[in-house]
C-alpha cells in the first residue's frame, strides 16, 4: 500500500457543549505520536476532536446499518471512554475506523480464563480492497496485545459477507457465539482468532 495512512484516536471527553477535556490524538503510519489537543485546548482543537468523533460515527453507522447498532455522537463519546476508537484517513480522506475493546477475563464471560479483547475494523465500501482494513486490524491487534490480551475476537453481522470473508482471511475462524439483538433482522457472529 503506497497511500499514507493517518490514524486519529477519538478523544475521551468531547462534551456536547463543546468543552473538551481530551482532544483527538493523531498517529501516522510512520509511528509518530501526537495530540491534537494540548494544555489549554483551543476552539480549533475542540473542532478537530468533534470532527474525528463524527467521522468514527459515520463509518460505524455506514458499515453497520442496523437499528440496534446505530450510534449517536453521545454513544460514540461513551464508547471512547471504555474502548480505543480510531479513525483512518488515506491522503486526508476518511476510509475507516476501528474499535478495540480491552481484555476481559472469566468474571465477564470468557470461558477460557485468558484475557480476551475484541478488535473490530470497518472500512467504507468505496475504499475496500486496498489494505486499509488490514492496517486497521494490525493496529487493533497490537493495541489489544499491549493491553494484555491473549485471545482476540471480532464481531461481524452475518449479512456483511465482505466483512466475514475479511475476518476469515485475517484468521478469525472459530465461531464463539451467534445472536440476534431485539429489533434486528440479521444475526451477529463473534469469531475468535485461531
Amino acid at each position: 500500500m503506497t497511500t499514507e495512512l493517518r490514524f486519529q484516536r477519538v478523544g475521551v471527553a468531547v462534551a456536547a457543549d463543546g468543552d473538551n477535556d481530551s482532544a483527538a490524538e493523531s498517529d501516522s503510519d510512520t509511528g509518530s505520536d501526537g495530540d491534537a489537543g494540548s494544555d489549554g485546548d483551543s476552539d480549533a482543537d475542540v473542532a478537530v476532536a468533534v470532527a474525528v468523533a463524527v467521522d468514527w460515527q459515520r463509518v460505524h453507522n455506514t458499515v453497520v446499518p442496523v437499528d440496534s447498532a446505530y450510534l449517536s455522537l453521545d454513544d460514540v463519546r461513551e464508547r471512547a471512554g471504555r474502548n480505543i476508537l480510531e479513525v483512518a484517513y488515506a491522503d486526508g480522506v476518511l476510509v475507516g475506523c476501528s474499535t478495540v475493546r480491552p481484555p476481559r477475563g472469566p468474571a465477564t464471560g470468557d470461558a477460557s480464563g485468558r484475557p480476551t479483547a475484541t478488535v473490530i475494523s470497518r472500512v467504507l465500501p468505496e475504499h475496500r480492497g486496498r489494505g486499509f482494513g488490514t492496517a486497521l486490524y494490525e493496529r487493533g491487534l497490537a493495541a489489544a496485545r499491549a493491553l494484555g490480551a491473549e485471545t482476540i475476537e471480532t464481531v461481524v453481522l452475518t449479512s456483511n459477507t465482505a466483512g466475514l470473508r475479511f475476518a476469515e482471511r485475517a484468521g478469525f475462524t472459530v465461531e464463539t457465539d451467534r445472536y440476534r439483538l431485539d429489533g434486528d433482522t440479521v444475526d451477529w457472529v463473534e469469531l475468535r482468532l485461531a
